[in-house]
């Protein structure tokens, strides 16, 4: 017998830890993408926002920022902005809700129809809303004999804000449901939890980071609202008058300082708002051992 036959076989090397084969490049490649595209779609555009609100000094800058007519903007953009999201965050829930544990027939068009406001444009959202809600709207009709008065106000506001943020808190929520396991609640009710109880101590906990998410989605995409709250709002200064409506007018006057100074403290705000609500959300998952 050959001794290329008697030989023992080669034991085949033992794979390295961590030597699996990647799909994506490594960590420096992706990581170099990633700061690179964030670099080009949102740091530079905020940094020029930073630079040319330099242009003005201290002084100017704070004549600018607390003018009346912009802090009742503020007060307006943020306080709709904010009621909108609450609405949303338990309408949105419901709906959510309903479509993950239900079957009902037309479900399927229901569930399409929350999307519609993503390919919306808002101006037409706005046309569509103020057509529905004005006087002699469909709905308006109803309401302006009990002088209720639905747009060209804070309310109409509100509602465009309510219209355009829904989306947002049903398809963060939705997908948490769909994953969410059914015994849990059996063994909830089988140690004689309640309803509200098993929704409050079970349910909640599991959902609460992705409903703070939705929340965080709707107010962010509110407060920069502006295609479709002009047509439900009146814009009257002082009083339903919105902060990007302020931006678009010290623009057209070709004041870029001035409304680069208000962009810059919408950002601020913004961004301090959602720092709060992503450490909320830290915070609710820690507590839900998530």
């Amino acid at each position: 017998m050959s001794a290329a036959l008697t030989a023992p076989a080669t034991a085949a090397p033992a794979p390295r830890r961590g030597a699996a084969r990647r799909v994506l490049p490594g960590f420096g490649l992706t990581l170099g993408y990633t700061i690179f595209y964030l670099s080009i779609i949102v740091l530079i555009p905020l940094a020029t926002l930073l630079v040319k609100t330099f242009e003005l000094t201290w002084a100017q800058f704070w004549k600018v920022i607390s003018d009346p007519i912009a802090v009742s903007a503020y007060q307006v953009t943020f306080g709709a902005s904010a009621i909108a999201a609450v609405v949303n965050l338990v309408f949105g829930m419901l709906i959510a809700w309903v479509l993950v544990r239900y079957s009902f027939p037309g479900k399927k068009i229901i569930d399409a129809l929350v999307d519609l406001p993503f390919a919306l444009p808002t101006a037409v959202a706005g046309i569509s809303l103020t057509a529905l809600l004005a006087d002699n709207g469909w709905i308006g009709q109803y309401f302006a004999p009990l002088g209720i008065q639905l747009v060209f106000n804070n309310v109409g506001i509100v509602i465009a804000l309510i219209f355009i943020g829904l989306p947002f808190v049903v398809r963060t929520v939705q997908p948490v449901l769909e994953d969410f396991e059914k015994e849990l609640e059996e063994a909830a009710g089988s140690l004689g939890a309640s309803r509200w109880q098993t929704f409050y101590k079970v349910i909640l906990p599991a959902i609460g980071p992705a409903l703070l998410t939705g929340f965080a989605m709707a107010f962010a995409r509110a407060v920069g609202e502006y295609g479709s709250v002009i047509f439900v709002s009146s814009n009257k200064p002082m009083e339903s008058q919105i902060t990007p409506f302020v931006i678009m007018a010290k623009l057209e006057l070709h004041d870029y300082a001035g409304a680069t100074a208000i962009a810059m403290v919408m950002l601020v705000i913004s961004f301090v708002l959602l720092l709060l609500i992503n450490g909320l959300q830290s915070w609710q998952r820690k507590r839900a051992g998530i």
